[in-house]
């Protein structure tokens, strides 16, 4: 007997909530209720079946905790003294993480996560490696409900490529040709490359005199040493004087050196350095473009390869390695991935190119 499959509710905000309850709701078999303040809502749950609901990080009144556990559902209560919103129900965004910023970035919700989490990593303490894990598993949701129409493209590369330079042009002319072709820009969310490309892409409904005129603005504070606030706070005013789409970032607090670039429109940030790694790099299926990196780069690369490797040819992703010479002499990657890719599908993935234009028109 085939069983009848029950629809999954989301339930992310207080007004949510009373309109499902207001359209003649009977029953919450279904919901996921992230981070909602109930405790004016009594009246109402008691009103529902509560069999089959997920509560987590809820406010609720006593009594409506107890009809609801002992009616079926269940509440995974808030964790108390937490920087962050263990069960959030959506992607943070530069406003969020960067709060505050004009006193210092030590006063930033990020800056404040990245310290808590050094001190869960020192501690060893499990209930602070829960709640991590709780929060990742919220972001990775939160994620899957981006709209994924039009091909995610992967942008890597180093941190360390300083605005002004003509590498961190390349990378913003990069994003903007990504985006200006229907695609979404993803990137690994922190400085150099990575935000290059993100500030391509939000520049892409622009002429070429406003990314002059924005490089221009971002080249008074090339790094984000040794200040991330006056880098941040270069990055936001540039980002709102040109609003536009910059794509998603998926940085990591596990690199918390590495702040977040503000030009992404959405931000997933996770705790997870594997499962941030795994999450970015499944999800750019439309191909994935390494510009000059260092060892978190080419992490990236045969993170992507190993797939690549023991897969199909249906399942083969375009993998492109830009600059010739980096990618042969300074850090001979290539000969490597051609010996990997010898007499496997994986041979027509992999491509090495001198130019952004040559990368663009490999996924386009």
């Amino acid at each position: 007997m085939t069983l009848p499959s029950i629809p999954h509710v989301d339930i992310e905000s207080l007004a949510h909530f009373d309109r499902i309850v207001a359209a003649g709701a009977a029953s919450m078999e279904g919901w996921r209720v992230q981070s909602v303040d109930l405790s004016g809502r009594t009246a109402e749950l008691l009103g529902l079946d509560p069999r089959g609901s997920l509560f987590l990080g809820c406010a609720l009144e006593e009594k409506a905790e107890a009809w609801i556990r002992d009616g079926g559902g269940l509440v995974f209560p808030a964790i108390p003294s937490l920087p962050f919103d263990a069960y959030r129900g959506t992607l943070y965004d530069a406003e969020e993480l960067y709060a505050g910023l004009e006193n210092g970035y030590d006063a930033t919700p990020d800056a404040q996560i990245y310290a808590w989490s050094r001190q869960h990593d020192e501690k060893g303490d499990t209930s602070r490696t829960l709640a991590a894990a709780l929060h990742d598993h919220a972001i990775a949701d939160a994620l899957t409900e981006l709209p994924d129409g039009q091909p995610w493209i992967g942008v890597m590369g180093g941190h360390g490529i300083a605005r002004g330079s003509t590498a961190y042009r390349s990378a913003v002319l990069l994003g903007r040709t990504l985006a200006r072709a229907g695609h979404t820009v993803v990137t690994g969310g922190g400085p150099g490359a990575m935000e290059a490309a993100n500030l391509g892409s939000s520049l892409s409904g622009y002429d070429d005199s406003v990314v002059d005129t924005a490089l221009s603005t971002l080249a008074a504070v090339p790094s984000f040493c040794p200040s991330v606030a006056a880098w941040a706070a270069a990055g936001l005013g540039v980002r709102r004087e040109f609003p536009g789409d910059g794509g998603v970032s998926i940085p990591t607090w596990f690199y918390g050196h590495e702040p977040p670039n503000v030009f992404a429109s959405s931000i997933a940030k996770y705790f997870s350095n594997a499962q941030r790694e795994d999450v970015l790099l499944r999800r750019a299926r439309g191909g994935i473009l390494y510009l000059p990196g260092a060892a978190g780069t080419v992490q990236e690369i045969f993170q992507a390869v190993t797939p690549n490797y023991y897969g199909d040819q249906a399942t083969q992703v375009p993998l492109i390695l830009v600059d010739i010479h980096h990618w042969t002499v300074k850090l001979p990657v290539w000969p490597l991935l051609q010996s990997l890719a010898s007499e496997r599908a994986m041979a027509t993935s992999i491509h090495l190119v001198d130019t952004i234009e040559e990368a663009a028109a490999l996924v386009s």
